[in-house]
């Protein structure tokens, strides 16, 4: 008998800092089966041992090699089979992913590459987004089905930013790396958000810390989930949750009837 699943993706921007704000108690009412976390900043042991214990019966930490940066976390109440870190992907042990596999779905949660800082920083965010498509057509391939999220770091279309105009030359909307989305809708995946809700407008998922930006909602959406198009009929709800603070992103979420 099919299931309705909820799997939820936050980019935390430090894992410490949130749970000592006390902002995991939605957590707790909300109950999601499977939370992914992005930049949770820290090692496995450096995370609060109650955080998720009593919540969730499957933790996978991939800490980055530097202290203090990046990192992903899964939390799920659904045991995989098979899990990966693909270092063969993240080939700079950064801690940029958590590849679960749940019968013949494979779940990423991935924190993709930032490319501010400079050229050669862009250059590998897009090498990281072509290596990570291929080995998802590869599963593909083997008949699995696709769940990605995470923060991509990219708005897709100027619905997805406040001011698209002026963010036009900034790493984040730049055509190369919006291209990149059109590609892998092109081979198959969906936004779910946008399918569900269309061109729904001003709905965000990060907000500069700068000039008030998250109470004047002046944001960008670069948190997604993405599903391969065949789980389009699974998919009964996408989902931004604005409300819940503690970091400068929102956390953003599915519900799959499995």
């Amino acid at each position: 008998m099919a299931e309705s699943i909820e799997i939820i993706s936050w980019n935390v921007n430090g894992i410490r800092a949130v749970a000592e704000k006390g902002a995991f108690d939605w957590i707790e009412e909300r109950k999601p089966h499977i939370v992914c976390l992005q930049e949770i900043k820290a090692l496995s042991e450096q995370i609060p041992q109650d955080l998720f214990t009593n919540r969730f019966s499957s933790i996978t930490v991939n800490s980055a090699e530097k202290k203090g940066y990046s990192g992903t976390l899964t939390a799920s109440k659904l045991t995989p089979i098979y899990s990966d870190t693909r270092a063969d992907i993240d080939i700079m042990n950064e801690g940029r992913i958590v590849e679960h596999h749940y019968g013949d779905i494979v779940l990423f949660n991935v924190y993709f590459p930032n490319g501010q800082k400079d050229e050669e920083r862009l250059a590998y965010k897009l090498e990281f987004y072509e290596r990570f498509l291929e080995y998802c057509e590869a599963l593909r391939r083997e008949g699995k089905k696709i769940i990605i999220c995470g923060d991509v770091n990219t708005a897709h279309r100027p619905i997805d930013l406040k001011n698209p105009k002026s963010n036009e030359k900034t790493s984040g909307f730049l055509p190369i790396e919006r291209a990149w989305i059109d590609k892998l809708l092109a081979h198959g995946y969906i936004d779910t958000f946008r399918y569900i809700h269309g061109d729904k407008e001003n709905e965000y998922s990060w907000w500069s810390y700068r000039f008030s930006a998250r109470s004047k909602n002046v944001g960008w959406r670069i948190d997604y989930f993405f599903i391969s198009n065949d789980l389009a009929e699974s998919l009964e709800d996408a989902f931004i949750l604005q409300e819940i603070e503690g970091s400068d992103h929102c956390p953003v979420g599915i519900r799959l009837k499995i």
